[in-house]
């Protein structure tokens, strides 16, 4: 990662200092303090709901919270997720307001230089026109203000909207298309210190990495929420953990590889503390048990015990008396102090998958000369029974497409073969579930079965949280419905396993456990992913799918 530029001399720090806001009946930002100087690229992860885009709004001042302070520079931008113009203001409008303080600092250097070039002032007014222009001549250099014009253009370039037309409505572009426009205005406009809500969405592999190195050569603040774990990995200095903690949310000093490295070392810690109490609760309970027990006063003592017990039988027994409650007191204070034990990692449960045979020859599924008109065809692709085969391509490539074929969603012409009896579960993109009234606890048992649904209970998964077990499924956000969804796949797993971008909507830490599980788990694997940082650490099989055709893959 390339180092960051230095930090401009009038640039001031971004400060919050024990931020509350209350949403409804719930706690989203809960004390929550951050100090963001100069040069700093801070990353906001964790869970959906833990306050992420609610901490960036007080950091803004575009909400207020309902306890604490936030001291900003003056000049901040934050990226709406809707533009501040009408429907009807054209891009062009957009990208002259994006340059308005730019063109104004060059119009008032201009006004200055004139007067100062006049021989007739006072010294006194002379000297006040100095540091007038001054003043504006570092607020334009900041902004790059004399290559604003062709920075303007290599950004729209670099975001893909170059070739749109400047007088082009807003109302007439995508969401996709207007969201890199309010980041393209961003960009230009080049605020001492940047705001970014999930800033990477809408962006294609190429659009992302100039995003990143943008970013990388700002002088100001940059606090951004992100689930790109290829984004937060280039760009961040620093990582701020937003899941709940004894101590309150964690700031990790790094980029997410810094991150990982930091939360291993942490598990390792919880895991020795956890394994070095429950062996110390263990001899306690033993000792206090088996002490208390020989010295009970009512025991009939041994013959070896009569000879000059009345001599040393009291202090003997004050020295064990002592011992026990210094073990009983002991073991008070641990039982109620001791660490929770670490939560099992997502893992797929091999077990449900007893009842494959071991000994059948050939693929799961193979595909021959396969076309759906004007969306797939593939000349030839095998899926063996321990497949790992990540789908790859632009949008509307047909990896979707691919996938559905594979599950028998979807009818094609040539030959699909399928193994007699095979099971197959396919994770969409879009989750819905048939009955939204019941419960997400209900649904579970319901659809795995009550044997299987205790053998495997949902809040070991790590995937849903205690107090939506509850909540029905039509009351899900998309992301828990998804989490959901995954857990019931986690839980019984089918021969073949197909997830169409399994990490969307899913924490930093989930996508992690879900990749870690992906290797080691039960049947085969197919899955079709954007996701930059999986597919950097992909080990198996690839296969590139384009709108023409796709053919056979490398063994």
């Amino acid at each position: 990662m390339s180092s960051s530029p230095a930090p401009s001399p009038s640039s001031g720090p971004l400060i919050a200092h024990d931020l509350v806001r209350t949403l409804g009946d719930r706690r989203v930002v809960d004390g929550v303090s951050l100090t963001a100087p100069p040069g700093r690229r801070i990353g906001l992860i964790g869970e959906n709901g833990v306050g992420k885009s609610t901490l960036l709004r007080l950091l803004a001042g575009t909400d207020q919270p309902d306890s604490g302070h936030v001291t900003r520079p003056a000049d901040l931008g934050l990226l709406h997720q809707e533009m501040p113009f009408d429907a009807t203001a054209t891009l062009a409008d957009v990208l002259d307001d994006a340059l308005r303080e730019t063109r104004q600092d060059l119009a008032e250097l201009e006004r200055l230089g004139a007067r100062l070039a006049d021989e007739t002032q006072e010294p006194a007014d002379h000297t006040a026109l100095l540091d007038a222009y001054a003043e504006r001549l570092q607020r334009a250099e900041e902004r790059d203000a004399w290559d604003a014009d062709r920075r303007a253009a290599l950004v729209l370039d670099g975001l893909g909207l170059a070739a749109l037309n400047h007088e082009r409505s807003l109302g007439s572009l995508s969401g996709g298309q207007r969201g890199r426009l309010a980041l393209a205005a961003l960009l230009i406009r080049r605020p001492s210190a940047l705001l970014l809500d999930e800033p990477t969405n809408h962006l294609d592999d190429e659009a992302a990495a100039f995003l990143e190195a943008q970013l990388r050569a700002l002088p100001g603040v940059v606090v951004l929420a992100s689930h790109d774990r290829a984004f937060l990995d280039a760009v961040c200095t620093d990582l701020v953990d937003l899941d709940p903690a004894v101590d309150g949310p964690v700031r990790h000093g790094g980029n997410y590889t810094a991150y990982l490295a930091d939360r291993r070392a942490e598990r390792e810690r919880w895991e020795r503390r956890y394994a070095q109490e429950q062996e110390e609760l263990e001899a306690l309970r033993y000792a206090v048990g088996t002490t208390a027990h020989t010295v009970a006063p009512n025991r009939e003592r041994r013959d070896n015990e009569k000879m000059g017990y009345g001599h040393r039988g009291g202090r003997v027994q004050q020295q064990i008396s002592r011992r026990v409650r210094n073990a009983t007191r002991r073991l008070d204070d641990l039982e109620r102090t001791q660490v929770g034990r670490p939560p099992s990692p997502l893992r797929f449960r091999a077990a449900a998958l007893a009842h494959d045979d071991p000994a059948a020859d050939g693929p799961l599924v193979a595909l021959r000369d396969v076309h759906v008109p004007g969306r797939l065809a593939v000349d030839r692709l095998d899926v063996d029974p321990t497949e790992r085969l990540l789908v790859t391509g632009g949008n509307g490539a047909g990896k979707s497409t691919l996938l559905s074929v594979l599950a028998g969603r979807l009818d094609a012409r040539g030959a699909v073969r399928r193994r007699t009896g095979l099971t197959v579960a396919l994770l969409d993109q879009d989750t819905a579930f048939d009955r939204p009234d019941r419960t997400v606890r209900d649904l579970y048992v319901r659809q795995l079965g009550a044997e299987r649904a205790e053998a495997v209970p949902l809040a070991s998964l790590g995937l849903m949280h205690d107090a939506d077990l509850d909540k029905e499924v039509g009351r899900l956000s998309v992301g828990q419905r998804r989490r959901l969804a995954l857990a019931l796949l986690v839980a019984r797993p089918p021969q073949l396993l197909l997830l169409d971008e399994p990490t969307n909507h899913l924490s930093p830490r989930l996508c992690d456990e879900l990749e870690e599980a992906l290797g080691p788990g039960p049947g085969a694997i197919v899955l079709a992913s954007h996701d930059r940082w999986l597919r950097r650490r992909w080990q198996g099989r690839e296969l590139a799918v384009t709108k023409d055709r796709t053919g056979a893959l490398p063994r």
